[in-house]
């Protein structure tokens, strides 16, 4: 039985501002841009009572808060902090996983300072955190990484809260579908239809049964409702790809909406690649239709997309060769991938979009 520790800064972007700059503190904040096709990177917890979220348009975020307060990203400052929180975690084990800039599983079943509670091992964390950064994380904790990091959003913000093996079965059986990994709106809505609102209502379903009604996504749902997550907690994981994608409250077909939707997912991308100082070369465009077909399209250049104008031009010219008669768009998605493994400055100058 393995000890998992699933770690999650608590608004990472939005809580270095408010640390940074005590006028923020308090107050509804966003990272991102207010202009009329601006997007919302990361939102205060003031700012979530108000409903705006990552990802959300920026006009949309004032209409529901318009005492907003907008800052621009400092991708810098937030990846030198992000260092500074895996070498904490790295004094307990060589078994970090980072999934982005501020969370991360630690596998601690043996550590370095062999102590033998991960839940101390994760309260320890935490205040080397909150001393080193002054800034708070949430830790959930369980034997595997599908229950430490649902664990971890359960007592946000900086909350610690543990699943031991013993109580999985009956914690899993009561959870809410939306809470499982991979399960999003429109999968949720699915799941609703056919009448599975909770663990317990997935884990009456057979394994053949949720394949066919959810894919190759239906083997995870199966294992999940029973506990089961073998993946490994791997360290230095390398990056494939990194991507962003929107499903809509509405589907859409005609080609300006999807450009405008375009311009916001690919914002997020080029912030996302900003983030990780990783630019790639091969761009996939993914299309859901609203009877759950799914589309891809890619495309590769010569040189890697390190600013924001080519990301756009080239996924909108790779949108406009869609076919999109009689068809409703449900889902909109851009990746980036092929990431040359020279350092940028040995192949090209990275340049920049002043349009922010």
């Amino acid at each position: 039985m393995r000890k998992i520790i699933h770690i999650d800064m608590d608004a990472f972007y939005a809580s270095i501002e408010q640390r940074d700059h005590p006028e923020y503190r308090g107050k509804a904040l966003a990272v991102g841009y207010s202009e009329a096709r601006g997007v919302v990177a990361a939102a205060s917890y003031e700012a979530r009572q108000f409903g705006v979220f990552s990802a959300m348009a920026s006009q949309t975020a004032l209409r529901k808060c318009p005492e907003l307060i907008f800052v621009s990203p400092r991708s810098g400052v937030y990846r030198s902090v992000s260092e500074q929180i895996m070498k904490i975690l790295s004094e307990y084990t060589d078994l970090v996983e980072p999934l982005s800039l501020d969370e991360a599983f630690l596998d601690v079943t043996k550590n370095k300072k062999n102590i033998t509670s991960a839940t101390e091992i994760a309260r320890e964390i935490k205040q080397k955190i909150r001393e080193n950064t002054q800034l708070t994380a949430s830790a959930g904790v369980s034997y595997n990484k599908f229950l430490a990091k649902i664990a971890s959003d359960f007592r946000k913000p900086d909350g610690l809260f543990v699943i031991k093996p013993r109580d999985a079965e009956k914690f899993i059986e009561n959870l809410n579908i939306e809470r499982f990994f991979g399960v999003g709106k429109v999968t949720a809505k699915k799941m609703h239809e056919s009448g599975i609102r909770n663990g317990f209502d997935l884990k009456q379903r057979s394994e053949e049964e949720l394949v066919h009604l959810f894919g190759k996504a239906g083997h995870i749902y199966y294992q999940n409702a029973r506990g089961i997550d073998l993946r490994e907690v791997t360290p230095d994981r390398i990056t494939k790809s990194i991507g962003a994608e929107t499903t809509f409250d509405r589907d859409k077909n005609d080609l300006l909406s999807l450009i405008m939707e375009l311009y916001h997912i690919a914002k997020e991308v080029m912030h996302r690649m900003e983030s990780e100082s990783l630019f790639g070369r091969t761009l996939t465009l993914k299309i859901k239709y609203a009877d759950f077909k799914i589309i891809t399209r890619s495309k590769t250049l010569p040189e890697r997309m390190t600013n924001f104008k080519t990301l756009l031009d080239t996924s909108k010219e790779m949108l406009k060769k869609v076919d999109l008669t009689d068809k409703q768009v449900r889902l909109l998605g851009l990746s980036v991938s092929h990431f040359d493994e020279l350092p940028l400055d040995q192949d090209m100058q990275l340049s920049f979009d002043f349009d922010d």
